[in-house]
């Protein structure tokens, strides 16, 4: 609301360009802006630079959880009969005693114990959840990485909603 703020280009087209981007299969900020502005010029001729399109999303960014939500709610009505599997799987960084030396992903890993292969190791989870195709392989429609020691239930008990 400052006297100086540049309104030509609405919030409505900052959300739709940034949806149209992750439609559009793109992950960052960066590269969707940069599609937008190779390819999308005549649509969206006022498109402010980088940074003031940045700022413009992170301004209008409390818009995408309530959006999510009523998406959400739109699919489950129409999928009430959708079967979703669930796996995850350790990746292993280092073994038994290496373990406790272990300096790899410190943010992330950490050590913890694999039942099925009855093994103690450093490293990370990954945690997935896909839709259940007939005569196919599952969709993933969720991918998660967390740290060893944490179990599937805990995670998968967080993701569900």
């Amino acid at each position: 609301m400052s006297n100086y703020a540049d309104l030509s280009f609405s919030d409505e087209e900052v959300i739709t360009l940034f949806l149209f981007g992750v439609m559009d299969k793109h992950r960052e900020i960066k590269y969707i802006y940069e599609y937008a502005d190779r390819h999308l010029r005549d649509w969206f001729p006022r498109l402010p630079g980088y940074v003031a399109y940045v700022q413009r999303l992170n301004r209008v960014a409390d818009v995408f959880a309530p959006l999510l939500a009523l998406i959400q709610q739109e699919q489950e009505a129409r999928n009430s009969g959708q079967v979703w599997l669930t796996d995850s799987f350790p990746v292993i960084l280092a073994r038994q005693g290496h373990r406790f030396k272990a300096c790899v992903a410190k943010q992330l890993a950490n050590s913890g114990y694999c039942s099925t292969k009855k093994l103690y190791y450093h490293g990370v989870r990954v945690h997935i959840i896909g839709r259940r195709q007939p005569g196919s392989l599952p969709i993933p429609e969720y991918i998660g990485v967390t740290g060893a020691s944490d179990h599937d239930g805990k995670i998968f008990d967080q993701i569900r909603p």
